[in-house]
């Protein structure tokens, strides 16, 4: 397929791609950190040839198709089983493979939880029933029922393949529970997903704590509820790591990070030798909390110059900017891109959290948290590359390669190895030269609770590909577009 036309038929979701030719495509290879002119041939679903172009490191112009390694997403609710009419592990996955994502972790914040292998094989039967491609994978409970009281079967779970532990939305607020589950993991050698609030500081809290809260009269959420669960977990970390065999020490992942203060903390446990990662979502990236008050600017045309109301271009309080952690001011913002170049947040995740109508038709402060945003995630990390932020292998290496790290043994013998000849192609290819439009019509999720319904993002996925295996093709390709 070169940027004109290919031969071949229209691939349908789930079908082996027996022959695809990209002929001078942009591609991003985060695994050699190479980016450049290429082509890439795949047949019989495997990656045959790729060639990469002499002297085109910067193209002019650049090719207008862009080819990135198969996105794996740490962090998403598909809502099965219990609130299947928020989301089903089939809309889920179609919206994936939509945003380009060819693995997918589900965090265990079902109805019932994920805190025993009954209900992770349930889930693991709704992905294989599905027919799409995308390798699943889910998180257990950190404790049993995320109550956090007790542990949950932390070895019955990881016996059944769960990713690691989280009990997400739920931190565990009893500090020697806490210890005990990082060292009880590190033994599984499996990972801790933390989210990190200090729930006696954000109890009650609707917003980002700061100007625009007072403006609007929310109450706010201080940094200080993320930043002091942060210090806690490092600090047990650091103990438990201590008092632990090398070959069990635990390890730690600490998801959404979204305040400076936070970022900075991960930054010095990480020089101090801490078995720390952490991943930021895109909308802490490019929204901000002046987008509670109608403020559309993106968070970098907004550094220096918070909402005040003169910037306001829709209604205030819509319910879809809600989130947890809550939108951070700008120079949060630039402090979480700032991570990711030099290396301290380790991935981008999506916290794609679809809801029905009915959780966000109310009052802002009773409004469900959660954005979906599995399929809008390219899209706003594009607008970062436009505006210069962010480059594009940076935002390739913590969409593909950092999430592999964070999983480690999880992963198993599917760690994901690129664009090498001879491995199952997995890939997704990009028209950089076109927008879409986010509204009902082109979400695959349930969810519609977004933001950035009616505007458009950059880079629309032409195709996705899982395992050898299409996993989205969009349908406005002509008939003659693939082979």
């Amino acid at each position: 397929m070169s940027e004109e036309a290919a031969e071949g038929h229209l691939a349908r979701t789930g079908e082996r791609c027996e022959r695809l030719e990209l002929d001078r495509v942009w591609l991003v290879d985060p695994w050699s950190g190479r980016e450049g002119v290429a082509a890439l041939v795949v047949e019989g679903g495997r990656i045959t040839r790729l060639t990469w172009a002499r002297g085109t490191a910067a193209a002019d112009p650049p090719p207008g198709l862009l080819v990135l390694p198969g996105l794996t997403d740490l962090h998403a609710h598909f809502r099965e089983p219990g609130d299947e009419d928020a989301e089903t592990m089939a809309s889920g996955l179609a919206a994936a493979g939509h945003g380009g994502f060819t693995r997918v972790c589900l965090m265990p914040n079902t109805n019932p939880p994920i805190d025993g292998p009954g209900v992770l094989r349930q889930v693991m039967a709704a992905a294989e029933a599905s027919g799409s491609p995308i390798r699943v994978l889910a998180y257990g409970t950190t404790t049993a029922g995320r109550a956090g009281t007790a542990l949950s079967g932390m070895g019955e779970l990881a016996d059944a393949g769960a990713a690691g532990f989280s009990d997400d939305g739920s931190p565990v607020a009893d500090a020697a529970l806490f210890g005990n589950a990082l060292a009880y993991a590190g033994a599984l050698r499996l990972v801790v997903v933390e989210h990190a609030e200090d729930t006696a500081l954000t109890a009650g809290a609707e917003m980002n704590e700061g100007l625009t809260a007072t403006i609007l009269g929310l109450r706010g959420w201080p940094a200080a509820g993320e930043e002091a669960a942060v210090a806690r977990a490092l600090a047990l970390l650091g103990e438990i790591g201590r008092a632990t065999p090398n070959g069990a020490a635990p390890r730690l992942h600490l998801t959404h990070v979204s305040t400076a203060g936070a970022v900075e903390l991960v930054r010095r446990a990480k020089a101090a030798g801490l078995a720390v990662t952490c991943d930021v979502t895109p909308h802490h990236l490019a929204l901000h909390d002046g987008w509670v008050a109608g403020d559309r600017r993106w968070a970098w045309q907004a550094a220096g110059s918070p909402w005040v109301g003169g910037a306001a271009e829709a209604a205030p309080y819509e319910t879809a900017t809600r989130v947890n952690p809550p939108l951070r001011t700008p120079a949060d913002a630039e402090a979480l891109a700032a991570g990711l170049r030099d290396g301290t947040v380790d991935a981008i995740a999506t916290d794609h959290a679809p809801h029905t109508e009915v959780a966000k038709a109310v009052e802002y402060g009773q409004a469900a948290n959660g954005i979906s945003g599995i399929e809008t995630a390219l899209g706003l990390l594009l607008l970062t590359v436009e505006a210069g932020v962010l480059d594009l292998l940076t935002v390739a290496r913590a969409l593909a390669v950092g999430p592999v790290h964070v999983l480690g043994a999880a992963l198993r013998t599917d760690p994901g190895s690129g664009f090498a000849v001879g491995t199952p192609a997995d890939l997704v290819v990009v028209d950089r030269r076109q927008t879409w439009r986010v509204d009902p019509e082109s979400l695959r999720s349930k969810g519609r609770n977004s933001p950035l319904l009616g505007r458009d993002l950059p880079g629309r996925v032409l195709l996705t590909i899982a395992a050898g295996r299409f996993a989205f093709v969009d349908p406005a390709l002509a008939d003659d577009a693939l082979g």
